[in-house]
């Protein structure tokens, strides 16, 4: 199997590949991306889906734009060699590489004011429990299996933060964003967590 390359530059924030755009990753001997996070994202995905993470190493030369620099600095692209890293997921079928976030799906006339009733747990914490304005979820590159969950209960009060593998969520109707990319439709429950069993490899 010889090494496949998906040249994805073109796609506009917030916006992710097609599947059918990146099917051909799943047969994939090794493969090169180019574009956004939204991009390598989605090959990740297609690579899980098919249970090849662990077989076919990613190479990626991210975009120019800032998120794509910050994550390609977290993930030290360019630098040192093969490694495995941990992969993120949901049980949505997607990949989370930098930033999901999770908010009331009505934004209504003033947005910054919205809110929704959640409870939410990251691992055994119980994180929320009534209305909040948003919760943001990261990986964390320098830890393993690792998420870090930051809680806003409304605007200009302080959140809540925590570390830990998967994040539960049960809520009002909510608008889920991966990378950037906004989920297609509204949800009530939604699982992120850092799968322990499951590794890609990233070739700099």
């Amino acid at each position: 199997m010889s090494l496949v390359e998906f040249d994805l530059r073109g796609l506009e924030p917030g916006q992710a590949p097609e599947r059918a755009v990146v099917a051909e990753a799943a047969g994939a001997g090794a493969l090169l991306v180019r574009g956004p996070v939204a991009a390598l994202a989605a090959v990740l995905a297609t690579l899980h889906g098919a249970g090849r993470t662990a077989e076919v190493p990613v190479s990626w030369e991210p975009a120019e734009d800032s998120s794509s620099r910050g994550l390609a600095r977290d993930l030290g692209v360019g630098t040192g060699g093969e490694r495995e890293m941990t992969l993120v997921r949901d049980d949505h079928g997607g990949v989370l590489l930098q930033h999901g976030r999770y908010e009331a799906a009505e934004q209504g006339r003033l947005p910054l004011a919205a809110r929704l009733g959640v409870q939410a747990h990251h691992d055994d914490a119980r994180v929320a429990d009534g209305m909040v304005a948003r919760i943001d979820v990261r990986p964390d590159w320098r830890a393993v299996d690792t998420l870090r969950v930051v809680v806003t209960p409304q605007l200009l009060r302080p959140p809540r933060r925590s570390t830990g593998r998967a994040l539960q969520l049960a809520s009002d109707p909510a608008r889920v964003t991966r990378d950037g990319v906004p989920y297609p439709r509204p949800v009530t429950r939604w699982t992120w967590y850092a799968d322990d069993r499951v590794r890609w490899r990233l070739r700099p």
